[in-house]
């Protein structure tokens, strides 16, 4: 029975019996104020029950491409109508903390969240995608996660294709694993389900000529080696922050969770012809997710997805006529891309990455033998310093270490320098079983001694599970008071506290709902109270509250506000 599971499975991934279905192109957002909705949905993947899914805006399953411009501002406003704590970071963008939308920014059920900030990024592909703690696994699996792209007057200038979903096109890559009833196990190991921009069985026209694929690896443990049948050769242009300098000609891409690549395929002359966009799987080596599938003990969880250790399809191209004024040429260069020198880093940090034990497969995994928490910040950083960090990975599992704030520049793996197409600016690296990895990366702009960056896995598992550390960038004014919804009608101080927080809130209304929430959404007190204009303590000796970071919500007749806090340790 279990050999024919993997038989059925094998033929679900290989997508034999299912009709094939276009590749959806998600719509665009772009402008100055971006509203995003996130909203539960479902879909159908396979026949019978609908899958739940989450969604934003009038997407079922993903949301849509965000275009945004360098040196804009730009307003976003987040909304949660999916019932549970959300947030939303915007992987790979430079901004503050506060917009950062980690695990220390979270959006209460029906909230808006509205961070503003510049767009300081260069010219590349990016995504957003759910931070919560302990539920960032869940919820974007599930869907909730979409494209951005910046552009810049630089890449402007370079005769690139950028014809969104007609030469230039999103490639959003994810493994699912369905349970009986098609709904989707967001930890599942045994992922053999793909789906491109949320699209079962894909296939797509595109014109003969040079032709721009985005491609991001969404899934939640699964690595990808991408090529093109018959070993067609394709030229990468970016990395995760930037382009390089210039087109590297490859005939593979290893592409791990958070990871994302524009390549180029030259298509001229093949009108008529078909070819896929493949991972030659095979070539792993046992312990990166996704090659030889590793031998479990009894009693662990499995992880035999029929995808594990082969070659698969990903996504079918029909190649058609070219289209007016095609790009038919491959540049033979691109940006200027200047590393940070390694003799200006003024500190090295050594992470090494462990497990309870050499022989753990499944986690819980460990940065420096600490799992994380939130009341404890790893690394105090002076703003505009340059550090180089080093990656130990001590365990049997390839982990993709990711870092928000800044992007780096590899300047080794086990001693030898990265290859040409991993030369410019990133913020996930692939740490292989046994590999030391160094980075070299520089802390600029933005400094707050109160809200962390994060710094993890992005497996998204191992993250949920504590695989993550943070920092803050200092010198900053002390205190916090992070008010969403009026920043005028509410003032909390002091935060931290240690007794009580004195709460101040502007209200023309009698009745107040007041209500307190712990960092994963659990709402932990609540309470209508008479409201009396000026100021009432709000203790927090007497309430059993655990130390660590809340959010206070209050709300009347006509409005809703919420602000961060800190339950101060003893």
């Amino acid at each position: 029975m279990r050999k024919l599971l993997l038989i059925v499975a094998f033929a679900i991934a290989n997508c034999t019996s299912y009709a094939q279905l276009p590749l959806a192109i998600p719509d665009t957002l772009t402008g100055t104020t971006i509203n995003l909705i996130m909203h539960k949905d479902s879909i159908s993947i396979l026949p019978g029950k609908k899958t739940q899914t989450l969604g934003y805006n009038s997407f079922h399953y993903l949301g849509p491409t965000l275009i945004l411009n360098r040196n804009t501002v730009v307003n976003m406003n987040v909304q949660n109508n999916i019932g549970d704590t959300t947030s939303v970071h915007w992987h790979g963008l430079h901004v503050a903390p506060t917009n950062d939308g980690g695990p220390h920014t979270p959006i209460l059920p029906l909230a808006t969240w509205s961070p503003s900030f510049k767009v300081m990024n260069n010219a590349a592909t990016y995504w957003y995608h759910p931070h919560i703690h302990m539920k960032t696994t869940e919820q974007a699996m599930l869907g909730a996660a979409g494209l951005i792209i910046v552009r810049d007057s630089t890449e402007a200038l370079l005769n690139l294709p950028r014809r969104y979903g007609v030469d230039d096109i999103p490639v959003i890559v994810q493994s699912q694993q369905l349970d009986t009833l098609n709904q989707i196990d967001p930890r599942g190991m045994v992922d053999s389900i793909l789906l491109v921009n949320g699209t079962f069985n894909p296939y797509t026209p595109l014109p003969a000529q040079v032709v721009r694929l985005r491609i991001l690896n969404a899934a939640g443990e699964r690595n990808f080696n991408f090529g093109f049948t018959g070993n067609k050769p394709f030229y990468v242009i970016a990395n995760d922050d930037g382009l390089l300098s210039a087109p590297v000609s490859t005939t593979r891409i290893v592409l791990s969770p958070g990871e994302r690549a524009e390549v180029l395929l030259d298509l001229t002359g093949m009108n008529g012809q078909t070819l896929y966009l493949m991972s030659y799987a095979s070539e792993f080596p046992m312990g990166v997710q996704g090659g030889p599938t590793m031998p479990m003990p009894p009693g662990f969880p499995p992880m035999n997805s029929s995808l594990n250790g082969i070659d698969f399809n990903i996504l079918k191209i029909n190649v058609g006529p070219p289209t007016i004024s095609p790009v038919t040429t491959i540049p033979s260069s691109l940006v200027t891309v200047t590393p940070y020198p390694e003799g200006t880093a003024s500190t090295t940090r050594n992470i090494h990455f462990t497990a309870d034990s050499f022989l753990v497969m499944d986690g819980p995994f460990y940065f420096n033998d600490s799992s994380f928490d939130m009341m404890h910040v790893n690394y105090h950083i002076p703003l505009n310093s340059t550090e180089i960090w080093r990656f130990v990975n001590e365990t049997m599992v390839a982990h993709p270490f990711h870092i928000h704030d800044v992007h780096f520049f590899i300047l080794d793996r086990n001693g030898i320098p990265p290859a040409p197409k991993e030369s410019g600016a990133k913020d996930v690296v692939l740490v292989g079983p046994g590999d030391t990895v160094r980075v070299i990366m520089k802390f600029e702009d933005f400094a707050d001694t109160t809200t962390p960056y994060m710094y993890h896995c992005h497996i998204l598992m191992h993250e949920d599970d504590g695989m993550m550390g943070q920092f803050v960038v200092t010198p900053n004014t002390t205190g916090i008071n992070n008010v969403t919804g009026g920043e005028d009608l509410l003032t909390v101080y002091p935060n931290p506290a240690l007794e009580a927080w004195n709460v101040r809130y502007q209200s023309k209304d009698d009745a107040l709902l007041v209500e307190l929430y712990n960092v994963t959404g659990q709402k932990v007190f609540s309470e209508y109270r008479m409201h009396i204009p000026g100021q009432y303590a709000f203790p927090i000796t007497n309430k059993s509250l655990p130390d660590g970071v809340y959010m206070l919500l209050l709300q009347d007749k006509s409005s809703r506000h919420s602000v961060r806090l800190i339950k101060q340790a003893h």
